[in-house]
């Protein structure tokens, strides 16, 4: 009987993911019991133990809905019922000053899946994003006005976190899930308004859908892929023009303004990062105006920094040093 096209699509991800681990290693695999990771899940066991993988199942309760725990404690159950050889339940206190709930809640997500990943010694940590999940990202990183890095989308991989199923859409998790005879929970959070991405889910994208025709989030996920590739090779000649650049004062501005404005403000921003800008909060405005003086007629000014670094010019270099911060 051939294998249902949905079904074969997660389970093909899934095995591309695993393909350069050793039998024994152990795979952690976030699920939050939802069709994306339940079915990730699904494939994980089927395609990790035909590899003699160890299939650890992780179910992370944010505590942010009513009954959460309950719930958290339901996803175990059904994670060792699709046949994982061990399942925990993850707790995490979602409270990061400065940042919207969506983002707070991912930070202590990825900071207990590492934590988690170190416990049981697992090589590889398998996140359920789908290629709507993707599309859903570029469209964001559109609105808000954001550079390649950005539209370029989620990576498929990072230090050991995995995406198998960027390449597939949300309705086959779904449908492979109905095939396999799996039951998921719909998070209400996925459809309330008052998040930015359930809007762009649950109302942009259909909209989008119905004007231009099928296919714009496929379009998306495309999109993305093309920018990471630019994106990526920008970055790594970036950091070679950074080590040739660099002294013990700081970047030479003459070499500095002879550099293609794109190189440029990346050169610039790694090297306040370096000093201690904080990477998330340092925007293209800061790395314009740092750019802007460095490359003016007259120095004198100085520009203050997130993470408490101050860029300023002298000597004919641009500088980067800590600022003393009461």
């Amino acid at each position: 009987m051939a294998l249902h096209p949905a079904l074969a699509a997660v389970r093909a991800g899934v095995r591309r993911s695993l393909v350069d681990l050793d039998p024994g290693a152990t795979v952690l695999v976030a699920c939050s019991g939802g069709a994306d990771s339940l079915a990730l899940l699904a494939a994980a066991v089927f395609e990790g133990h035909k590899a003699a993988l160890r299939i650890v199942g992780v179910t992370v309760d944010h505590g942010l809905q009513e009954g959460s725990s309950e719930r958290a404690v339901a996803v175990s159950d059904q994670m060792r019922a699709l046949g994982v050889d061990e399942s925990a339940v993850a707790t995490v206190s979602v409270d990061a000053p400065g940042m919207g709930p969506e983002a707070a809640a991912r930070e202590a997500r990825y900071g207990v899946l590492g934590e988690l990943a170190e416990r049981f010694g697992a090589e590889v940590v398998l996140l359920g994003h789908t290629l709507d999940d993707q599309a859903e990202t570029v469209l964001l990183g559109l609105a808000r006005g954001s550079g390649a890095r950005s539209l370029a989308g989620m990576r498929p991989g990072f230090d050991r976190f995995r995406r198998p199923l960027l390449g597939v859409s949300r309705s086959d998790t779904e449908t492979a899930c109905m095939v396999e005879g799996i039951e998921w929970w719909t998070d209400p959070h996925n459809a309330d308004p008052r998040f930015t991405r359930s809007r762009v889910r649950t109302t942009v994208l259909p909209v989008l859908e119905q004007e231009l025709g099928p296919g714009v989030a496929e379009a998306l996920a495309r999109t993305a892929d093309l920018l990471r590739e630019d994106a990526e090779a920008l970055d790594h000649l970036a950091a070679h023009q950074l080590q040739r650049l660099r002294t013990k004062d700081g970047l030479p501005i003459a070499e500095l303004a002879a550099l293609d404005a794109a190189l440029r403000h990346r050169v610039i921003r790694r090297a306040a990062i370096d000093t201690g800008a904080i990477d998330s909060e340092l925007t293209r405005s800061h790395v314009v105006s740092v750019a802007a003086m460095a490359l003016a007629a007259e120095g004198g000014r100085q520009i203050q920094l997130p993470g408490h670094v101050t860029a300023y010019r002298a000597a004919g270099t641009l500088r980067f040093r800590r600022t003393d911060a009461d």
